[in-house]
């Protein structure tokens, strides 16, 4: 079974054809800058004799987008497929489903109509994500598609973890609450975890640390979501690459005196300018942040100060509420690959039963804790765990003959 993974942006779309037979990747890619004159695709085939393609070129649309992800797997000379029927369905995902879409759902009329409802939470996200399932129908027709959420996971926050403490009419007629997001990763890591150390995810008290650009916490309780510091919007939680993640609200207002700024310029500056760019005046990258830290440049290593901070404090709480921890996971980029942040992280966190091995660490090895609470480092895989729930709704697919 070949399921071709889509994440349709507002100017980029990132695919995955993989072959579920043996969860492998037989093609990935991107096209970016949709919309534009110099759009780029980069194509990646995983067959012998394949090469990669990288083409600078006007790509109007959407549209034209998906039709060209499907006639690069289909190009006679590098594609990886015969036809379009190599495909059996299509995995996407989906920003935001409310309180609508507590799983993965097979696309339909009435789902689609559902993801609509949802723009209101995710204006940005949710029109692209519909727009890649809306040309899939008619360049892929009869190919069965899946909606993966972001926010599925996180269904499971009971009420008072989910509920904000502002009047209960909000949450009533308005929906508004915490929904938190990176779902899709913290339960494929945590599944992973569970895996690992050969234990049922039921009996586990998991933190799930998603650290990249956008960064997110979660606490995972018999494979459930109890506790995630995204909430409302991504811009909760912690201190992210232009995120300023948690703050006094009040702030808000007085910014908006202070600068005389109307409110959309004070949420453009606390979503595109603060953060790690902020607190550093120009730099969201980790790579170049840590490369200055570690040159001695004193702001940059507060910088990461403040992040390291938070996070901690979060890991804190969230043992708190799970009353115990067996597996504290990092994953994303900077989960994955920063040894810088995990030595300050983890320091100090005996108390939890957490110690770790330097040169493990250092390494960016999978196991590096030495004490009785587990420390991993998994490697998320997005795209994977989208294509498993795919695969599940197709296979209980009633037989047609």
């Amino acid at each position: 079974m070949n399921i071709l993974v889509l994440n349709c942006g507002s100017s980029s779309i990132k695919f995955q054809l993989i072959n579920m037979d043996d969860e492998s990747v037989v093609a990935k890619g991107q096209i970016e800058r949709i919309g534009a004159t110099d759009a780029i695709l980069k194509y990646k085939p995983v067959m012998d004799g394949k090469k990669n393609i990288t083409e600078i070129r006007t790509i109007q649309d959407h549209n034209e987008a998906i039709s060209l992800v499907i006639n690069t797997l289909l190009d006679k000379k590098n594609g990886v497929i015969q036809d379009k029927s190599d495909i059996d369905g299509i995995g996407h995902r989906i920003v935001h489903g409310g309180e609508e879409f507590i799983e993965s759902v097979l696309i339909t009329e009435e789902v689609k109509e559902g993801v609509k409802r949802c723009i209101q939470f995710a204006p940005l996200h949710n029109p692209h994500n519909l727009k890649g399932i809306e040309v899939c129908e008619e360049q892929l027709p009869g190919i069965p598609q899946v909606g993966v959420f972001d926010t599925a996971f996180h269904h499971t926050l009971p009420p008072k973890a989910h509920i904000y403490a502002i009047p209960l009419e909000f949450y009533h007629y308005d929906r508004i609450r915490r929904y938190g997001f990176h779902g899709t990763s913290h339960a494929y890591v945590a599944r992973m975890a569970a895996k690992y150390v050969n234990r049922p995810i039921e009996e586990l008290k998991i933190i799930t640390c998603h650290l990249g650009n956008g960064s997110s916490i979660t606490a995972v309780d018999g494979g459930k979501s109890v506790e995630t510091s995204m909430g409302f919007t991504p811009l909760e939680g912690l201190v992210m690459g232009t995120r300023s993640g948690d703050i006094d609200p009040a702030l808000i207002i007085h910014l908006a005196r202070l600068k005389n700024l109307p409110l959309p310029q004070v949420d453009a500056l606390l979503n595109k300018k603060s953060g790690m760019y902020g607190l550093t005046e120009g730099k969201s990258d980790f790579r170049d942040i840590e490369d200055e830290a570690m040159a001695g440049n004193e702001k940059f290593i507060q910088a990461l100060d403040i992040f390291c901070h938070r996070l901690k404090k979060y890991i804190g709480a969230y043992a708190a509420i799970l009353d115990g921890l067996d597996i504290l996971v990092f994953t994303a980029g900077i989960g994955e690959r920063s040894s810088y942040c995990r030595n300050i992280i983890l320091s100090g966190m005996g108390y939890l039963g957490i110690s770790f091995d330097p040169e493990k660490n250092e390494r960016n090895e999978y196991d590096i804790g030495t004490g009785p609470t587990k420390v991993l480092v998994i490697p998320t895989n997005e795209e994977l765990a989208i294509a498993q729930d795919a695969k599940k709704i197709l296979e209980s697919l009633p037989v047609t003959i």
